[in-house]
């Protein structure tokens, strides 16, 4: 029986490549904040992906941030490393802009692009943890809150987006928390958590024309490091914490919005997506993708046990709710207004002739 030809032709060979290679291979990604939480599970999830991973933050080993957590962005690369990925963990301080500037430049050196860039700094900030009031609140380190959470992912932003322009596309992922307008804690936490959300939203419409999106995404119940700290659980017996709240049965790990970010990287028509903001289990629900575990929890579909809240916060929720539906309402009926009063654009012609003149 004659043996069967090894030979292939050229062409065979460069699709048979093409198909094994990862879908984001050869892109590179910046996760800024990608010490823990969703940080670390995006930055994962784009190193499983493989695209070159910059895993940037403060804390490295022998210098860690105020936080007093024992997360660094080394161990991250390292988890990107060993499961045959690429990754480089670099110490960036998000709130120096000079640092941000330095940091790009030296991508821009070593790759000359930037393909995805995701902004998940101070997602678990300390200072902003406090649950109170707006008239009670302590705004000792007001300043400090608003540089660390939201000023560090414009400056960011701001020095990632000159490496996309080139290229006519890319990708900004804003890391917020709650796939509405409202998040819980204080005036700081919930401005901060609303304007990420306007962030994206505010770049896409400067972005959309040069090929770029912005989206802004949240996790549903976070299993991150802190959180199963909490819970007195490791990832390995999760589940035991559900029988105090069952809640934390539908819980997802940091893996999994990752996945949802991966999955927007690799999506063709991502620029329909620009601008808006997205739960991972509804993402999950589009792209198909699953949690490390094989589930794919639906945050969105749950019903949520609320009995171990205090009424207090449940009548607020309700009454949040209702607010917000009557101001989209009228936001709405606003901006339809305000678009039909805008000329219609010149036709793409004419606008074309007009580029030569100039």
């Amino acid at each position: 029986m004659p043996k069967p030809s090894r030979s292939r032709s050229p062409q065979a060979r460069r699709i048979r490549a093409s198909q094994s290679a990862p879908p984001l291979a050869g892109q590179v990604a910046v996760v800024a904040g990608a010490t823990r939480g969703a940080g670390r599970g995006i930055a994962r999830a784009l190193g499983e992906a493989g695209a070159t991973v910059y895993c940037t933050g403060r804390s490295v080993r022998g210098n860690l941030s105020p936080y007093g957590r024992p997360e660094t962005i080394d161990e991250t690369a390292e988890m990107i490393l060993a499961a045959g990925g690429k990754a480089v963990a670099t110490r960036v301080d998000h709130t120096n802009e000079s640092e941000v500037e330095a940091f790009f430049r030296m991508v821009d050196r070593e790759h000359g692009r930037l393909d995805v860039l995701v902004n998940s700094i101070a997602g678990e900030e300390p200072m902003a943890a406090q649950w109170t009031a707006f008239w009670k609140t302590n705004l000792q380190h007001a300043d400090a809150i608003l540089r660390q959470s939201l000023i560090s992912h414009i400056i960011t932003a701001k020095h990632g987006v000159p490496l996309m322009l080139g290229a006519r596309r890319g990708l900004i992922v804003e890391v917020t928390e709650n796939d509405v307008l409202s998040a819980g804690g204080n005036p700081l936490t919930q401005s901060v958590k609303l304007a990420l959300k306007g962030l994206a939203l505010n770049m896409a419409a400067e972005l959309k024309p040069h090929g770029i999106a912005a989206i802004a995404i949240t996790p549903g119940f976070l299993r991150s490091e802190a959180m199963l700290e909490r819970k007195g659980v490791t990832e390995a017996n999760w589940r035991d914490a559900g029988k105090k709240d069952r809640n934390f049965l539908e819980s997802e790990t940091p893996l999994f919005v990752g996945r949802a970010v991966a999955a927007l990287a690799q999506d063709p028509e991502v620029l329909k997506r620009t601008g808006l903001l997205y739960g991972s289990w509804e993402l999950a629900r589009h792209y198909g993708f699953t949690d490390a575990d094989g589930r794919r929890p639906d945050w969105g579909s749950v019903a949520i046990d609320f009995s171990g809240l205090p009424p207090s916060f449940v009548d607020y929720f309700r009454i949040s709710s209702q607010i917000q539906l009557e101001w989209l309402r009228a936001l709405s009926k606003r901006t339809k207004r305000f678009q039909a009063q805008l000329p219609q654009p010149e036709p793409a012609r004419k606008r074309g002739s007009n580029r030569r003149r100039d």
